[in-house]
């Protein structure tokens, strides 16, 4: 919570202002809201949480306010455990499930009501209502969720209270309502994981998210190619800015640091600092995602020749990634493995590797030693939802060792990267980088791939360069 100025203009407040604040509001209550279209679908997934853990109490937080900067704080964002349970996005909330006789759970959130006009709360302080705008109030919020809401300044009181039921708690939160409980560091843990889990398949409601996203993505890879010439003028901070700008008209945000990085840059895997040249004859490696209002994101990589032709050995990098990453869409099918994908991908780009005599062979022998990684350097998928890197606390034997299921929603995203002070490949492969990435979601007959909107191949990518980039 940001601290309040210590250097404020003003010293105090007088009587007179004081009772003039008070009075004179006119009353905003409102009683014409439905249900959040998302809160049948949060029920059932509370039910899924709640089979899991009879008998139990369990307490799922939103988050605060971080500091940015003295009195100055971040957007908030909050827990996605709490978000795919609820569809609730506010600050300072809790979903509780406490637990009944039959063995099932009652559910209730915690909310943080309205400042009261009765005192000087709701105008005083950088996080008061006035301040920061309005909140729902806790009948307005009830409509919303379809859940019994309770006011949250009381529940670290209401929580330590009832400490002889088994409670456990997403930790590293809220450090109020932590300190408030009893709990154990491994239990609390295998909460998280579930949580985590319950997302790897995405239902119907969430999946049409995913779609909004990626379909607002493509939009903004159009965007920011469209004034490519922008960049080409000023730096990489252009196409962010502009991407950036489809992403607030049409969602919340960003899903995570969009990574535009020209030339040398394209090798850094998570190059988010975008300050660098955008040079025609150079490569953009372009990996961005729009995060939709209710915070599900896309996550799409392209790889594009900034003036609109690949060189020879442009091209040569690029259909080996290409190529590996038809072989891991090919493998995205219910009952495969997750590492299925992978493996398919990164077994091809050993091949090509040895081929090139960049690693020494067979290519089983390369693929098995990992040699590829010097060049590949990551994994070739993850899964995608709430968070770009979603469900990264499920269970190994749930996600990267189980299988796909329909429902699923991840990335297949191969890569080569050939650093530009590398001196064990020729001095023109130096400095190129690329990953084609697409979000793909997992049919009853094999996969869809969501950004299919986006050109692949590089004959296709050349066209749409020549279509569209300014």
């Amino acid at each position: 919570m940001a601290k309040g100025r210590k250097n404020g203009l003003y010293s105090g407040i007088s009587e007179e202002l004081s009772a003039l604040m008070r009075t004179g509001w006119a009353d905003t209550e409102r009683h014409d809201l439905q249900p959040d279209e998302q809160a049948p679908y949060a029920a059932d997934r509370r039910a899924a949480l709640s089979a899991r853990f009879p008998g139990e109490r369990l307490v799922v937080p939103s988050g605060n306010l971080k500091v940015r900067s003295n009195d100055d704080t971040y957007p908030f964002r909050p827990y996605s455990g709490y978000v795919h349970m609820t569809g609730d996005q506010a600050r300072d909330g809790a979903l509780v499930l406490e637990p009944r006789a039959d063995g099932g759970h009652d559910a209730y959130c915690y909310q943080l009501p309205r400042d009261s006009r009765d005192d000087n709360e709701f105008w005083t302080g950088v996080t008061a209502e006035l301040w920061m705008g309005r909140r729902r109030s806790l009948a307005e919020a009830e409509l919303v969720l379809g859940l019994p809401c309770r006011d949250v300044r009381r529940a670290a009181e209401d929580l330590a209270g009832a400490s002889d039921v088994p409670t456990r708690i997403v930790r590293g939160v809220d450090p109020a309502l932590e300190a408030a409980v009893t709990t154990d560091e491994e239990r609390d843990d295998e909460l998280e994981e579930v949580l985590s889990g319950l997302r790897l398949v995405k239902d119907d409601w969430e999946i049409a998210e995913l779609r909004k996203a990626v379909d607002s993505t493509v939009r903004g890879f159009v965007d920011a190619i469209g004034d490519l010439s922008g960049a080409i003028a000023s730096s990489e901070r252009w196409i962010e800015g502009t991407f950036f700008r489809r992403a607030r008209l049409e969602g919340n945000a960003v899903g995570y640091g969009s990574i535009c990085a020209a030339g040398e840059h394209a090798t850094i895997m998570h190059w988010t600092r975008n300050d660098g040249p955008v040079r025609p004859g150079d490569l953009l490696l372009f990996d961005a995602g729009v995060e939709t209002h209710t915070l599900y994101t896309a996550d799409v990589t392209r790889t594009l020749p900034i003036s609109g032709t690949f060189s020879p050995v442009q091209r040569k990098v690029y259909d080996a990634v290409y190529e590996a990453q038809e072989a891991g869409i090919a493998a995205v099918k219910p009952g495969a493995a997750f590492r299925d994908f992978h493996e398919a991908s990164q077994r091809h780009l050993a091949a090509r590797l040895v081929e090139w005599g960049f690693i020494e062979g067979p290519a089983d022998r390369a693929y098995e030693l990992g040699l590829q990684r010097r060049f590949t350097m990551a994994g070739t998928g993850h899964m995608l939802g709430l968070d770009v890197h979603d469900c990264a606390e499920a269970r190994n034997e749930e996600y990267v060792d189980g299988p796909l299921e329909p429902g699923m929603v991840l990335t297949v995203e191969p890569g080569l990267y050939f650093q530009p002070d590398d001196l064990t490949v020729p001095e023109e492969w130096r400095g190129i980088g690329v990953r084609i990435e697409d979000d793909l979601v997992v049919t009853e007959d094999g996969n869809e791939n969501l950004s299919a909107g986006l050109p692949r191949s590089a004959d296709e990518v050349e066209a749409w360069m020549d279509q569209h980039a300014g």
